[in-house]
């Protein structure tokens, strides 16, 4: 009997594990981040500001849960080629304020966009602190060995959606300084890749500015995480 019991449980056990991992729905609205925040996870990265121009404090959060577990993540073409690996989820999670001392609202839960800790390479966890400018949340990472990355992505509210308006993606070694960058404006749909030396300005001699042929702007719906999106053949963002 005792070795059935402990045979019905390793298969309990191994089943439960096996499942995959379910995020949990944020709290629609909360007086503090305490109250925003489900158990088993923590704020790794918050920042106030307003994102919505009506001139009230709104908060963005990213929520870390506290173990690692499997999970399924786009790379590639964003949707067919996905790779399981074992990290810590995040969430990133944005609410409004109507006005001061009400309740904050939750406009979004994103699961997938926040690049996890592990998916840094050599330089570990590639999450920068997360900034508020001109109304844009802008999500930034950094990650690589010899040859280093970084990723800048400035979302704006329009039109009841978070719209990318802005990114660059800059690439640069970390002995010689050689680097290229690329910045994208989607709003005035140009793309323009500077090459040079990494520290100075007067190296960065060859720029080239060329037209986007982008019908409609990218959201968290439509851009699932960091270097999913091939704008162009070999142009990952």
């Amino acid at each position: 009997m005792k070795l059935k019991l402990t045979f019905f449980f390793l298969i309990w056990y191994t089943s439960i594990r096996a499942q995959p991992f379910v995020f949990p729905q944020l709290p629609d609205q909360g007086k503090s981040v305490a109250a925003l925040v489900p158990k088993n996870w923590k704020v790794i990265d918050s920042i106030s500001g307003d994102l919505n121009n009506d001139n009230i404090q709104d908060l963005a959060l990213v929520l870390e849960f506290y173990r690692p577990v499997k999970e399924n993540r786009a790379y590639g073409d964003n949707e067919t080629e996905l790779i399981t690996e074992v990290q810590k989820p995040r969430i990133l999670a944005i609410y409004f304020k109507r006005s001061a001392g009400v309740a904050f609202r939750l406009v979004t839960q994103n699961n997938n966009f926040m690049l996890r800790s592990e998916e840094g390479g050599a330089m570990g966890d590639p999450l920068r602190p997360m900034l508020i400018e001109k109304n844009q949340l802008l999500l930034s990472f950094e990650g690589g060995a010899n040859w280093r990355w970084k990723l800048n992505y400035s979302f704006k509210y329009l039109d009841k959606d978070w719209q990318l308006v802005r990114a660059n993606n800059l690439a640069y070694h970390s002995g010689s300084g050689e680097m290229n960058d690329k910045q994208y404006d989607f709003i005035n749909k140009t793309r323009k890749v500077i090459t040079g030396s990494m520290g100075d300005s007067l190296a960065k001699d060859n720029i080239f500015e060329q037209p986007l042929t982008i019908k409609t702007l990218r959201t968290f719906n439509s851009f699932k995480k960091p270097w999913t999106w091939e704008i162009a053949p070999d142009d990952f963002l």
